[in-house]
């Protein structure tokens, strides 16, 4: 493929992950203060419906802030699956916790989800190798894609380092002691319209140094394998084909900034779509 197509097809990476324009279609969602989300106007009327603690105008969906321990039942009584592990709602990663809600929920409250993302490298005399691994089958969301040694979302009550932490024994049966050592690296943020609604997101990614001699294991079955990747492969794999979970992208293509394989025009064009 031409190097302007690997481009595009780079940039189009990012652009799927910015499919959301807000509020557009949506109205913000506020809590005294704070706008922690946004919400269809179906799914307004029906939390109204169920609690006489949010106010639906035209304009707002508004909670009242005492009533904001009760976000769960509201999910629940509007009929939302739920993935029983709950998140921490907050207006901004670094703001305080306002509340907490079932993971499943976020999408349709429009909350911000925040995951940690982890390049798992090994550095040989022929260049930098990345530990890549393919989703099971049977996850229901994008099951089947490629994914990095250890992703998750940051649950309630946890730090950014304890899910990293936590995800690594999950997924991959990584030493706490040795993932403690990742480095934060990036963050990225983007709106992006998904089946199950909208999903308001926020990655830390983190690169770690792992012995050559290190052999991950999937413990949950969350990943069918895990493959160890040189970068030159990353890249041609990510611009030349959809292989790859959509956020995974974003964090592979600062990687594959950061260490070279892309540079130029093309490295900025990138971190401007980013």
């Amino acid at each position: 493929m031409a190097p302007d197509a690997k481009l595009a097809k780079l940039l189009a990476h990012i652009a799927a992950c910015h499919t959301a324009t807000l509020p557009g279609r949506r109205r913000p969602l506020t809590a005294g203060p704070h706008l922690i989300g946004y919400v269809l106007p179906d799914f307004a009327a029906r939390l109204g419906q169920v609690t006489p603690d949010v106010t639906v105008t035209d304009e707002a969906v508004t909670i009242a802030p005492a009533a904001l321990p009760n976000l769960n039942a509201m999910a629940r009584d509007t009929g939302i699956h739920f993935r029983h592990e709950d998140f921490d709602v907050r207006a901004s990663l670094d703001g305080p916790v306002l509340a907490t809600l079932d993971r499943g929920a976020l999408p349709s409250f429009g909350v911000i989800g925040v995951g940690v993302h982890l390049n798992g490298l090994v550095h040989r005399a022929d260049g930098a190798h990345l530990w890549v691994g393919k989703r099971a089958r049977d996850k229901k969301l994008d099951p089947g894609k490629l994914d990095h040694l250890v992703a998750g979302g940051v649950p309630a009550g946890f730090s950014l380092v304890d899910t990293l932490i936590k995800e690594g024994e999950e997924e991959a049966s990584l030493p706490p002691a040795l993932t403690a050592q990742a480095r934060e690296v990036a963050r990225f943020a983007y709106n992006m319209e998904r089946a199950e609604g909208l999903r308001r997101d926020i990655v830390v990614a983190y690169d770690l140094d792992l012995p050559a001699d290190f052999i991950p294991n999937p413990a949950d079955g969350e990943v069918e394998h895990f493959e160890l990747w040189p970068l030159t492969r990353v890249y041609e794999t990510l611009a030349t084909t959809d292989d790859f979970k959509f956020n995974v992208a974003l964090v592979l293509i600062d990687l594959l900034i950061r260490h070279g394989l892309i540079a130029g025009e093309a490295a900025e064009r990138l971190r401007e779509g980013q």
